[in-house]
């Protein structure tokens, strides 16, 4: 029996996942990561690091990240106190959704974890005061690789809910090239990535 309750979103590759959830007047108790049960529904990754990001007030904005070449990671995701904005731009090329994005909240309330495959830049927005999440990553961080597109880019036209560009950010984040710009001045946006 599954345990997972598994959401396909638009774009391919990218789930929401609910693991179950026991409550009583304690509170709740969840398996929050199961190996087992994230290959009974198709992840098999190898999750090798976990990332905690703390966002101290409301509005504060991480992204959109990614890692390039042979350092790109899948991701899973999950709030533990608060409430963000997740939101997933697939950056692989040739797929059929390509610069595309989907939105998701995830909560400490709604207890929904994202699922996130390579090939797919992310950024969070916290939507709560004192907002914690993590997330596990099956490669390594590496500074080198580490990269991403402007969360204002015009031709995305994410809607963030707010105006992206008054929100609590570091220039590096807004710094970065729009789509258009990294795939014209790179060889990688994913490719050589089967979709």
């Amino acid at each position: 029996m599954l345990k997972l309750k598994v959401t396909e979103t638009s774009l391919e590759g990218v789930l929401i996942i609910e693991p179950q959830c026991f409550e009583d007047d304690r509170g709740f108790f969840m398996e929050s990561y199961s190996k087992r049960d994230l290959a009974e529904i198709g992840i098999i990754n190898d999750f090798v690091q976990e990332n905690h990001a703390f966002n101290k007030s409301i509005h504060t904005f991480r992204g959109l990240h990614f890692q390039n070449g042979n350092f790109a990671q899948a991701r899973l995701k999950r709030v533990i106190t608060g409430r963000i904005l997740d939101v997933v731009v697939d950056i692989r090329k040739g797929s059929p959704t390509y610069g595309q994005w989907e939105s998701f909240v995830l909560s400490a309330k709604n207890k929904k974890q994202l699922f996130v495959p390579v090939g797919f830049a992310h950024g969070m927005l916290s939507l709560e005061d004192n907002t914690h999440f993590v997330f596990k990553c099956d490669n390594y961080y590496d500074y080198e690789h580490f990269t991403g597109i402007r969360a204002n880019d015009v031709d995305l036209a994410i809607d963030w809910g707010i105006d992206i560009n008054n929100v609590i950010s570091t220039e590096k984040d807004f710094a970065l090239p729009t789509l258009k710009e990294y795939e014209s001045n790179n060889d990688f946006c994913y490719e050589e990535l089967k979709v």
